[in-house]
């Protein structure tokens, strides 16, 4: 028991070591893909699509770096700026989501990519405060696990 908490316990020192390591990685692989996501948005209900629709709901946002990135998608020629970023359900038409400069009033100007890694930046520290506790529990049941094995080691001739 205390070698199988001992490796879950070592590979999750790695994966941490190796997140906070590639962390400008992690960032620069999340705008690209977030990138992709837009290039590739439909109204079809694929994962991606949806994913970009909360992340716009959610935070308030639009597009990656703002709400013109929009403007060089295949989606916006068809159909404009999508509903998720607006401000106000009731108060986009697709006519205003067409025009950039009235849309510009009428949804969130401010980019995703900046929201989502300062979001994730502020709850660091809630996440390495409970990776801590566990990793704390964890070294407590190894060593209570030793002194176990070892106590029925030493005491096996006793035993009936």
């Amino acid at each position: 028991y205390a070698m199988l908490l001992s490796l879950i316990f070592l590979i999750v020192l790695v994966a941490a070591i190796v997140g906070f390591v590639f962390r400008h990685e992690i960032k620069t692989n999340f705008e690209s893909n977030l990138n992709l996501a837009l290039r590739d948005y439909n109204v079809t209900a694929d994962r991606h699509s949806e994913a970009v629709d909360t992340i716009q709901r959610t935070l308030h946002c639009c597009g990656v770096q703002n709400y013109s990135d929009w403007e060089r998608t295949e989606y916006f020629s068809q159909r404009g700026i999508p509903r998720s970023c607006c401000k106000s359900q009731n108060d986009c038409s697709e006519e205003d989501l067409k025009d950039p400069n009235k849309a510009k009033l009428k949804v969130f100007v401010d980019g995703c990519f900046f929201l989502v890694t300062s979001t994730m930046e502020s709850k660091m520290s809630v996440v390495a405060g409970i990776s801590f506790g566990i990793a704390c529990f964890q070294l407590i049941g190894i060593i209570l696990s030793c002194c176990l094995s070892r106590y029925i080691t030493n005491n096996q001739y006793e035993m009936v």
